[in-house]
């Protein structure tokens, strides 16, 4: 970056805690924008730019975005985005109004901060429909208070598991440690582990209080202190996934081609670039077995762990720390240190199946493929889908049975998104959008029968290509 200068610039940030230096090339420019209208305000004349040139600066050096008809360059501020760059980066050349609005509670103050990025306004010559019903659709959850939040709701749900990792312990307690009571003590405690991420979940999208200290506190307390998990990997790669759903190269969650394909459009890419590979059309088969039994005790250990060494993430690694040495000052007086290491790994096995059917049965048998900057409603309607409602379902999947709801409006608390349901359907049949409610046996038998299907396009692909 070069020379560092201890100039200061006062800006309101939302992060106050985190200290930020600038170089000189970063202030020339911060003082070129500021220059251009005091404090961010462009002069009368605005400069307007259009959708062709705004789509060019998509690179990583080169950032633009818009946000409310106005365009920003962001390429230098996304580096210090407390959301991190990938997130603010994946909607460079496009229009990023409502995932902005999606992510932020208070916009006005978020606006201010983005005062000396601007550069101008963008050529409203598109039809903007959808986007602009999916905004007053917004308007009208916000009017019929949908995101309220019931204090009430969430404190039974903490409370509800806390109650179930106390039984945990006293099972073994006071019935010994033979295989039945040992089973029932792992059960609880993996029910334990789900409902706490499913909780977690809610305090990382600052759903619960909208305010940003205390939605991590808990979720800290939830995800590290309870689950042994690092908040802000989860954040850096969760937030990656709700900003491009089911967008190759862009959401983690489907970077999956080292272990299999997914989609109509991966399957033939990875065929097509690849000597040799793994039998992706015997995925269906073998998924059930290495994929939601093996996702947290190896690969999310290892990349956690690595995540939180590279970025110097002490402050999660202290509170992880904690778990674990909770956990063995709990268990190891009762089952000695071997029994002890066979019920952490049993327990991770219960939560990490339970975890990976519920989140993957709304989404591996959705859309696949690559950005063609859909805008923010039909970008998670073809990405995302239902589990029918049910007091079982909703607390089964942590209310991930409206995922649809959840990933249009992620900040709204979760008791409320059955409400907003009926207003999507509406709005999807005016445009002609599919919306799809499953049952959550069909859910989960749907992963493997996408799985299946992008199998054979993979072998079909494979052999063309390689064989013919």
């Amino acid at each position: 970056m070069g020379k560092q200068i201890t100039e200061n610039i006062k800006l309101k940030d939302p992060h106050p805690h985190r200290q930020y230096s600038y170089s000189k090339v970063d202030l020339q420019r911060r003082r070129k924008y500021i220059n251009m209208g005091k404090g961010g305000k462009l002069n009368e004349e605005k400069k307007t730019y259009s959708w062709d040139e705004i789509s060019r600066h998509d690179k990583k050096d080169d950032r633009w975005l818009v946000i409310q008809g106005d365009v920003y360059n962001i390429t230098d501020w996304s580096n210090r985005h407390p959301g991190g760059s990938r997130v603010i980066g994946h909607y460079a050349g496009q229009d990023a109004t409502d995932a902005f609005r999606a992510f932020h509670n208070d916009i006005d103050h978020v606006k201010k901060y983005l005062k000396p990025l601007k550069l101008g306004c963008v050529e409203q010559n598109q039809d903007r429909s959808i986007e602009e019903d999916f905004r007053n659709l917004r308007s009208t959850a916000e009017q019929m208070g949908l995101f309220k939040t019931s204090y009430v709701y969430f404190a039974v749900y903490l409370i509800h598991i806390i109650v179930i990792e106390v039984l945990s312990y006293l099972t073994l307690y006071y019935f010994g440690t033979g295989w039945v009571p040992l089973l029932t003590s792992i059960l609880l405690y993996g029910i334990v582990q789900a409902q706490s991420g499913f909780l977690a979940h809610d305090f990382g999208h600052l759903s619960v209080f909208h305010n940003t200290a205390l939605d991590h506190f808990f979720e800290y307390f939830l995800l590290a202190y309870m689950k042994g998990v690092s908040p802000l990997w989860w954040n850096h790669m969760h937030f990656q996934h709700h900003a491009k759903p089911n967008v190759m190269g862009k959401d983690p969650d489907v970077r999956l081609d080292t272990f299999m394909v997914v989609g109509d459009v991966m399957p033939v890419e990875v065929a097509k670039s690849r000597e040799k590979s793994i039998p992706f059309d015997l995925q269906h088969k073998y998924f059930p077995v290495l994929g939601p039994p093996l996702l947290f005790p190896v690969y999310f250990h290892f990349t956690i762990y690595r995540h939180v060494f590279t970025r110097k993430l002490w402050l999660d690694l202290a509170v992880m720390l904690l778990f674990n040495l909770k956990f063995l000052l709990i268990f190891v007086p009762l089952l000695g240190w071997g029994w002890t290491l066979f019920y952490y790994e049993a327990f991770r096995v219960v939560d990490s199946m339970w975890f990976t059917w519920v989140t993957q049965s709304n989404h591996i048998p959705m859309h696949i493929e690559h950005d063609d900057k859909k805008p923010w409603l039909k970008l998670h309607l073809f990405a995302t889908c239902d589990v029918e409602k049910s007091f079982f379902n909703d607390w089964f999947t942590g209310h991930l049975n409206f995922q649809i709801e959840h990933h249009l409006f992620p900040t709204m608390p979760r008791h409320n998104l059955y409400k907003i349901q009926p207003l999507v359907k509406s709005l999807c049949n005016k445009h002609g959008i599919p919306f799809e409610v499953k049952s959550l046996q069909k859910s989960f038998a749907d992963i493997l029968k996408s799985l299946k299907h992008s199998g054979e396009i993979w072998s079909a692909a494979y052999n063309a290509h390689h064989l013919s």
